[in-house]
């Protein structure tokens, strides 16, 4: 491992940190803390993310940078969103407050959800492997793109909601203003993905159904990034 590497880890194993504190928090502000639902929901997501990029990051172009962000991404951010020693914590003291039920109910939970979510995301992450050459992941799906759009998408809704707290806007003005800017990230996100489709040789003559899912995909990511970015910016104020 050289000292790039080491750095990149580093980093991204901050920014996990970091999103897992604010995401967990968030869950539990929203659902309560009668059950572990914040950690039981980082790690569900941490498993189908890291089984999805470690398939799919594998299909691009090994390169300087890949050499740098697979290990942020794979071993630096996601080790550090996902938590085994919270799980563990957290069923412990179940037991010890005498749930003993909830605390079996989350074991069986987290194993079978993170084992399902991190099997989805490998068959989903094969599954566009087995695509024509022409049309493999590393040709079609700019996978940096597509996350700065996760994280674009994730920062309107957390800075809006932050912005929106000291403002004089009603609720159907606050409403307006974020589907207004969300609309138009998501659109503009979104028509970058279809033209580099384009330019990597697709033929909307012939299926307009791999756009339209690429489309599709990135618009349900960004409105999900967003209403998370909301949960988490109405949890830290």
């Amino acid at each position: 491992m050289t000292a790039l590497q080491a750095v990149a880890i580093m980093m991204g194993g901050a920014a996990g940190a970091l999103l897992r504190f604010l995401a967990s928090s968030g869950i539990y502000q929203w659902l309560g803390r009668d059950f572990p639902y914040g950690t039981l929901a980082v790690n569900v997501i941490g498993s189908f993310l890291i089984g999805l990029l470690s398939e799919g990051l594998l299909a691009e172009p090994v390169g300087r940078l890949a050499v740098l962000y697979r290990p942020a991404l794979l071993v630096g951010f996601l080790g550090a969103f996902t938590t085994f020693s919270t799980f563990s914590l957290e069923t412990l003291n179940l037991i010890a407050q005498g749930q003993f039920w909830r605390a079996l109910a989350n074991v069986f939970a987290s194993v079978l959800l993170c084992l399902s979510a991190v099997a989805l995301g490998v068959v989903l992450g094969r599954s566009l492997l087995l695509l024509p050459a022409h049309l493999a992941p590393g040709h079609w799906l700019p996978y940096g793109q597509l996350l700065l759009n996760i994280i674009g998408a994730f920062l309107i809704g957390f800075v809006f909601h932050l912005a929106s707290a000291h403002s004089q806007l009603s609720m159907e003005g606050r409403a307006l203003v974020l589907i207004s800017l969300l609309g138009v990230f998501v659109l503009a996100s979104g028509l970058y993905l279809v033209f580099h489709l384009l330019e990597r040789g697709h033929d909307l003559n012939h299926s307009w159904n791999l756009p339209l899912a690429v489309f599709l995909f990135n618009t349900l990511l960004c409105i999900l990034a967003a209403w998370l970015g909301l949960i988490i910016g109405r949890a830290s104020t």
